[in-house]
C-alpha cells in the first residue's frame, strides 16, 4: 500500500524538475497545512479553510529579524506582481504588538495586512524551524513546498517559480 501512497508525491515532485527550483526552495511532503485562523492587523478575521481552491503564499515573520527585514520589500513587490485571485499572499506575524508590526509595516510594506499571532501558537503548530519561513500552500490545502530563511521573492527565479505553480 505505500508504494501507492509515493506515487501522487512523486508526480507533484516531477511537475517541477528539481533544476528548476529557486535557491532554497524544498519540496514538501504534501500534508494538509495546519489550521490557521487569525484576526488581521484591522481584526478581520481570516481562515486558511476558506482560501482553497487556489494557491496561498503563507509566510511567518517578526519585525526583530534581520532576514524579515532585508524580504519584505521583495514581498512588497511580489504582491504589486502577481495576481492575488491566483496566489493568496498571507503574512502571520509571529509574538508582536500591533504597535510594532504597524511601525515596521508602514515603511517598507505599507500594503500588507498582517495577521496577527500575538500568542504564538498558530506559528507553533505550523512549526517553520526559524523566521522568516514561507510555506505555499496548493489549492487543496497541502503543503507543497516551503523556503526557509529571506528570499528574494520578486526576482526572476522566484517569480518564475510562483508563476509556474499557479498557472491554469
Amino acid at each position: 500500500m505505500k508504494p501507492l501512497l509515493c506515487i501522487p508525491l512523486l508526480c507533484i515532485a516531477l511537475s517541477l524538475p528539481a533544476a528548476d527550483l529557486p535557491p532554497g526552495v524544498m519540496v514538501m511532503d504534501g500534508r494538509p497545512a495546519p489550521a490557521l485562523q487569525l484576526n488581521n492587523i484591522d481584526g478581520e478575521a481570516f481562515d486558511l479553510a476558506d482560501s482553497k481552491g487556489h494557491w496561498v503564499f503563507v509566510h511567518f515573520w517578526a519585525t526583530w529579524c534581520g532576514p524579515c527585514r532585508r524580504e519584505m520589500p521583495t514581498i512588497q513587490k511580489l504582491m504589486e506582481t502577481l495576481p492575488d485571485d491566483r496566489l493568496e499572499i498571507v503574512m502571520v506575524n509571529t509574538a508582536e504588538t500591533e504597535d510594532e508590526v504597524f511601525s515596521f509595516l508602514g515603511i517598507v510594506a505599507p500594503d500588507a495586512v498582517p495577521l496577527m499571532d500575538t500568542d504564538g501558537l498558530v506559528t507553533g503548530s505550523w512549526q517553520p524551524r526559524g523566521l522568516p519561513a514561507t510555506f505555499l500552500v496548493d489549492p487543496g490545502g497541502h503543503i507543497r513546498y516551503l523556503a526557509l530563511g529571506g528570499r528574494a521573492w520578486n526576482t526572476p527565479p522566484y517569480l518564475e517559480f510562483l508563476r509556474h505553480i499557479i498557472s491554469p
